[in-house]
Parts: C-alpha cells; structure tokens; sequence
C-alpha cells in the first residue's frame, strides 16, 4: 500500500512538473501556474511547497520560480530562482549561473543550468539562473549588453536580498562555455560601460569569487562577431586576462582535456594571467572530459592545481581524483570563498 501511494504521488509529481528532466534532477516549481511568478508570494509558496507530500516523497528536492523579470520593462529575458527545500534563520550566500550557447543560443533552463542550479541549491546556496541577450543575424553586436545583463542579475539579487534570504555580500558567479566567459566578465572586468558596467548602479554587480566551466576567454576563436565596437582595442577589452589584476575574486577553472569546442588551451592562458596578477585560483582538468558537463562531467578522473599567496610567497597545492565527479570540489571551493 505504500509503495502504491509513494508511486502516486511520484506519478502526480511528474505530472505537474511537465519535464522528465525535472524529476531526475529533483526541481519542484513552486508557482501555481495561473500567477505571476514574482516575489510577493514567494514565502507563502516556499511554505506550501515543503508542506506537500510530494516535496516529501522526491527526495531532497529543490524549490524552483522560474521566468521572474529582472531587466525592466520591454526585456523578454527572464530569471529562474532555486531556493533550498529548507529554511535558514540566517541569510545565505547565493550563486548566479549564466548559461552557454555560443553567445547566440541556449536558455537558462537548459539541461547543464537546471543541473548545475539544483546541486548548489541543495547544498544550501540561493541561486538564481538568467538569460541574457543573444545574438542574431540581425542583430548580432550584443556585447557588451551581455555582461551588462549578467550584472544585472548580481544587483538583482541584492536588491531582492531580504525576500530571498540572501546574504548580499556572499555571492560567487558561475557559468559555461559562452557563460563561463560571462562569469568571467562580471568578475573580473572593472565596472565600467563599455564593459557592460554600471557605476551609478544602486547596488553593486561585485562577486567575491567566480566558477569558469570550460569558459570562452579568447575572442579570436569565438564571440568576435558579438563586439559592439570594430577594431583591436575592443578585441583587447573582449578578453577576461585582460582584467585580470590584483585583488580580484578567486577563480576556479574547470576544463576537460578533451574539449574540441572550446579549446584547453584558452583556460591555460586565462590561469597564466591570474598566477601573474597574484589572483588567487584553481585549475581543475578533467581527464577525457568534453565541452558541456555538470558536476558529474564523464571521464577518466582529474587533476586540480590551487595557487595562492601567503605573505607573499606562491603556495600551490595539487590534488587528483580516479572519478570525474567534481561536485565536492566545487562545494569545497564555494565554502572557502562565500561559505555556506
């Protein structure tokens, strides 16, 4: 009798939530269909959600609101919000994810976001994962409101930070691919308009470290055609060494050696540049890793090498794994810089 029960409500379960893929990776929406998804009720909602039986029975999921306007008005780019199935009497740290797609295509709810998204989300972090502007044929210079979009987010987050629970001065960016180079932007590049900043802003689009996955960093294989301005000096300003400098946010890089969309060796010179600037990093490979992983990527194991300074003196630290499943790594990194 029970097992029939627990197979109902799995069954309602599914249903409601539309996606196979939200099932497996335990994503429960938390807006009633026929409401706006904005954060008046998001408490009421978050309440409701873990007092159902189905929030039970589907374990350890993570409470979703999905296509929250964040840019204003005329923007159809949306947020997608993940909130832990738990409460917390103290703000926590929280996470934005930018998603890949070659600067012209992907969606934050694609697979490796809501994966990605859900695993930080169950370890405690608020996340928040947005779309961006993307280029097209016909309009194809989009940088760099791509970054401006992104750090939009950020200040997003913060100014929403009392109803999401959200410690605003704990929050780390991550991305992939074309996201990753995102990431890279919003932290390292200063804040600034032709680099998508906003120094008038209100609240401050700063992060206090950034998640690379396998991220674009050289502007002569990819993203060229997205610049606003023709001309070498843009094509400089495109690529996140440039801005790499001293007292930055730590990085940590995550590639596959077996990537052939987005080539190794631009995550190499991207850690040559942080190791000159005495930016705190880690460089994790995996070994036979492809373009686009979670944190369970497929391969052979990996190998991860840390750089930091202590009163002036370069300290690395290498570590290696048989099993490609980076999720403790980059757990073990968020803590060391937002805590958890």
């Amino acid at each position: 009798m029970r097992y029939l029960k627990l197979s109902f409500l799995l069954g309602l379960l599914t249903a409601a939530l539309g996606a196979v893929d939200n099932v497996k990776l335990r994503v429960y929406e938390i807006a009633p269909a026929d409401q706006t998804p904005d954060l008046k009720n998001l408490k009421v909602w978050a309440e409701a959600a873990r007092a159902k039986p189905s929030a039970e029975v589907m374990p350890k999921p993570v409470f979703r609101l999905s296509d929250v306007e964040f840019l204003g008005t005329g923007r159809k780019e949306k947020l997608d919000l993940y909130l832990p199935n738990t409460s917390a009497t103290t703000p926590r740290p929280g996470v934005l994810f930018i998603h890949g797609g070659g600067f012209t295509g992907g969606d934050k709810a694609e697979y490796r976001s809501t994966s990605v998204s859900a695993d930080l989300a169950r370890a405690g972090y608020v996340v928040v994962s947005c779309n961006y502007v993307l280029s097209t044929k016909s309009n194809p210079a989009v940088w760099p409101q791509n970054i401006a979009d992104c750090r939009q987010a950020i200040r997003w987050m913060r100014e929403h930070a009392k109803e999401l629970n959200l410690d605003e001065h704990r929050i780390a960016v991550a991305g992939g691919s074309a996201g990753g180079y995102l990431a890279l932007m919003v932290g390292l590049a200063p804040e600034q308009p032709e680099l998508g900043g906003d120094p008038k802003a209100k609240y401050s689009s700063q992060v206090s470290a950034v998640l690379d996955f396998y991220g674009v960093a050289e502007s002569n294989k990819h993203g060229k055609a997205t610049l606003a301005q023709a001309g070498p000096n843009a094509e400089q300003a495109f690529m996140p060494a440039t801005h790499a400098k001293a007292g930055a946010p730590p990085v940590l890089i995550l590639h596959g050696d077996a990537d052939t969309t987005v080539d190794i060796s631009e995550s190499h010179h991207l850690e040559a540049a942080l190791r000159a600037a005495k930016i705190p990093h880690e460089f994790l490979i995996v070994k036979g890793g492809v373009h686009t992983f979670d944190l369970r990527p497929k391969g052979q194991g990996w190998t991860s090498t840390a750089v930091r300074w202590e009163q002036g003196q370069e300290v690395v630290q290498t570590e290696h794994s048989n099993t490609p499943e980076i999720t403790s790594k980059v757990l073990a990194f968020l803590e060391h810089t937002i805590g958890r």
